[in-house]
């Protein structure tokens, strides 16, 4: 088995590629070693000492450190994923394969413009930021802001706030003139 890896824009988190699919149906997120309880590979990967942040998406892995230098923690990480993909066990436990989706919160009324939001996001937005190993996911629309929830290699990153700023939320504002702001929230 050969597992690639990329840089992100986060200098924290590093993208692992397995070449097979990880996770079908969603993403997830594991921020700590209590969550991680739910997939035996995401428990492995928090063995690791420095590592701090799992996520899973669809063909790709990503981890995020704390200020442990990569060359000396990449070796570590590809071995517990080479060892679990090997080993054929599932990525989640059983009963665990749906994330629970965030609370939403928006005024009924908003309901056109917030359709329009998701539907930019998923088509225009995700995709890119899947690229950079992470993931991006409405929360709240009120008053013409925007709340999303950043994970994975964007959760962190020192170049999120250019990316909401000026990528999502210049392309919100073209499509949607009630859009007045975009914020990251946790």
């Amino acid at each position: 088995m050969f597992i690639q890896t990329e840089a992100t824009p986060n200098p924290a988190t590093l993208k692992f590629l397995p070449g097979r699919v990880v996770l079908d149906g969603g993403p997830r997120e594991f921020r700590s070693p209590e969550e991680a309880t739910e997939s035996p590979l995401a428990e492995a990967l928090f063995q690791v000492p420095g590592v701090t942040g799992v996520f899973f998406g669809y063909d790709f892995i990503t981890v995020t450190k704390t200020d442990a230098d990569w060359p000396r923690l990449k070796p570590a990480v590809l071995g517990a994923i080479m060892e679990h993909f090997v080993s054929g066990r599932p990525i989640l436990n059983a009963g665990d394969e749906e994330e629970a989706p965030g609370d939403e919160d928006f005024d009924p009324a908003d309901g056109e413009t917030v359709a329009t939001i998701k539907e930019l996001l998923e088509t225009r937005v995700r995709p890119a930021v899947a690229a950079d190993g992470g993931d991006i996911t409405f929360r709240s629309f009120r008053d013409g802001v925007v709340y999303l929830n950043m994970r994975g290699s964007c959760a962190g990153c020192p170049s999120s706030t250019a990316t909401l700023r000026h990528g999502i939320q210049n392309l919100l504002k073209h499509f949607l003139p009630d859009v007045q702001e975009v914020r990251a929230v946790s």
